[in-house]
């Protein structure tokens, strides 16, 4: 059995590293879950499934705009990054 999504984003936060998922429902279940007990994670971005140029694209207009600074403890959408 693989690792569950809150190990997936704990280990991602120790590394500092921002999280890019496709399952959206339960990142964004997740996101507020950490908030409302005061952790901290390092970002989540999820994406629909869609052309991997689509994606490449989007995220670096995302990564473009925002430092990693900036996207602690926030949940980006990268349908928002057209």
């Amino acid at each position: 059995m693989g690792a569950s999504d809150e190990e997936h984003l704990d280990y991602a936060t120790s590394l500092n590293r921002t999280v890019l998922t496709f399952n959206t429902r339960d990142f964004a279940q997740l996101h507020t879950t950490y908030l409302a007990a005061g952790r901290h994670h390092a970002g989540i971005i999820v994406s629909d499934q869609a052309q991997i140029g689509v994606i490449v694209r989007r995220l670096l207009k995302l990564l473009n705009a925002r430092s990693a600074v900036e996207m602690q403890d926030r949940l980006e959408y990268l349908s928002n990054w057209r």
